[in-house]
């Protein structure tokens, strides 16, 4: 299909749903005219119509946060389009990953991370499947890790860790693995959990100190799913 056969509004706009090609997580919604579309197909960079402004704007183009478009997809009646990115940074302008970061139904963020993280013992969920609201608490945490090291508050455990260094940082994942084989070997789940619980922290803690993104892990993941998926 050509850009001229798309449906555009009466106003001359189609809406874009804005996704990270790795997650699938939608990052924003935004609208394109016929000069934006083709600036994103010439560029491989995304740019939209602002309907306040009533100009056209580049992702990224003052806060360096551009998205890199892999695909664009039109769905059936022509109508809306569905662009899939590799974001250099986050998508909302309140620096959160997506603009989409509160739920209706699900408990915020923050409720996940507490009963996550409480001290009293998780309720046995044997047998059933986490949902997407679940895994929220890995991206709360990778947040609040990448503050300490910022912030390096006095007393935190991840600040020791960050004034310790990198070889510390690795005999604590390495002690963790281990301690997640003694608990697997015991046929024990509950210890099993919070030794698990204690590897994921301090591998998040080692990828901080790398500097690579959860997100780029995962990526890793999504591409061994669909070796076809486009790089």
């Amino acid at each position: 299909m050509k850009i001229e056969e798309l449906k555009f509004d009466a106003n001359g706009l189609i809406a874009a749903v804005v996704q990270d090609a790795a997650t699938r997580e939608v990052l924003t919604v935004a609208y394109m005219n016929e000069e934006s579309l083709g600036k994103s197909l010439e560029t491989r960079e995304t740019w939209f119509y602002s309907r306040s402004r009533q100009e056209l704007w580049r992702k990224g183009a003052t806060s360096g946060n551009t998205q890199k478009i892999v695909e664009i997809k039109y769905d059936c009646d022509g109508d809306a389009l569905v662009v899939l990115v590799k974001p250099a940074g986050p998508a909302c302008h309140t620096g959160a990953v997506s603009c989409f970061s509160e739920n209706l139904l699900e408990r915020s963020t923050e409720q996940l991370a507490s009963q996550h993280f409480s001290e009293s013992p998780l309720e046995n969920n044997s047998g059933q499947l986490a949902s997407l609201s679940d895994y929220a608490v890995m991206l709360e945490l990778e947040k609040t890790i990448s503050e300490r090291e910022q912030e390096m508050p006095e007393g935190a455990y991840t600040t020791y860790l960050f004034e310790k260094g990198v070889d510390k940082i690795l005999k604590k994942v390495g002690e963790e693995a281990s301690e997640v084989i003694i608990a697997a070997k015991n046929r024990d789940p509950e210890e099993l959990k919070w030794e698990a619980a204690d590897l994921l922290y301090h591998l998040m803690v080692l990828l901080q100190e790398q500097k690579l993104p959860l997100k780029e892990v995962l990526s890793v993941l999504n591409k061994r799913k669909n070796p076809s998926a486009e790089e």
